[in-house]
């Protein structure tokens, strides 16, 4: 995306030379040949460089500040039910333990992929997110720290998700071993996402009746299941691993049909304890 949206632009200029007019400009060319989305994306990228440039002081002022950016119709996700989850998780097999990671915990797939089993403390009742696989440089998948200090964090885990965790341990015979990944390949690696996408995720969700179901929607569930139990958003923040508390409202959690029930019977309940009085007619 840089190198198609931003270098043949922009990337032969001094950084300092370049106006908002001008990144306007190319904001609006990219409209002509990109969906919105793909044009925030770029933008986003764009507007962190310079940000980064603001910090170390080598502009005084951003670019990218007051920029119109076209509109990105929110897209709608599929949130399944407790009965839902349970089927998949049968459909998973020896994986089923990944779906409750993500929808108890919002772990992303890397996070739940990079689990070693050091890293659930049963005594305490938590788990610690220090290690994801991501795609590699070459293509691969490579192991390595969050991208963020936020995304490294600790979580609370209820004594139900606990004995889940402790039984897939034990079905595994990897109980002892803090060193051992909680999901791996035949031969005690890491997963790998493409072939764990084809071979299992995919034949699964279309066996549990959820074909096209992603496991980042497990995510949004999960930040959607927070607002709605009216967890605070710093702890949300927090326990989504999210650096901007804006991403955790607006990406992730969707209004559900029973908060927005729940908002206008609270309104009513506020607002109307009197019936008004019709006026009277006079003749």
């Amino acid at each position: 995306m840089f190198a198609r949206r931003l270098l043949p632009s922009i990337g032969d200029r001094a950084i300092g030379t370049i106006t908002s007019t001008e990144t306007q400009l190319l904001v609006n060319a990219w409209c002509e040949d990109a969906k919105p989305r793909t044009v925030a994306r770029a933008f986003g990228t764009m507007r962190a460089i310079f940000n980064f440039a603001v910090d170390r002081e080598l502009i005084g002022r951003s670019p990218c500040r007051g920029i119109k950016l076209p509109a990105v119709e929110p897209i709608e996700r599929t949130l399944i039910d407790g009965e839902q989850l349970a089927k998949l998780a049968n459909e998973l097999g020896p994986h089923g333990l990944m779906v409750y990671l993500g929808a108890l915990l919002g772990l992303r797939w890397g996070e739940v992929a990079g689990l070693r089993v050091g890293r659930v403390d049963f005594d305490a009742a938590t788990l610690t997110v220090s290690e994801q696989v991501t795609r590699g440089s070459d293509g691969g998948s490579a192991l390595g720290p969050p991208k963020s200090h936020a995304g490294r964090r600790t979580l609370a885990i209820s004594a139900g998700l606990a004995e889940l965790i402790r039984r897939h341990l034990d079905e595994r015979g990897v109980a002892g071993d803090r060193k051992a990944f909680l999901f791996s390949d035949r031969c005690g690696f890491h997963l790998t996402y493409s072939n764990w996408l084809h071979r299992i995720w995919q034949p699964a969700c279309k066996r549990a009746g959820l074909a096209g179901f992603s496991f980042h929607d497990l995510r949004r569930m999960n930040a959607t299941g927070l607002v709605a139990e009216g967890v605070d958003v710093k702890t949300a923040q927090h326990r989504l691993g999210h650096s901007d508390p804006r991403l955790t409202l607006g990406i992730y959690a969707q209004v559900t049909t029973e908060g927005d029930r729940d908002a206008a019977d609270r309104l009513a309940k506020r607002f109307l304890r009197a019936t008004p009085t019709p006026p009277t007619r006079s003749l």
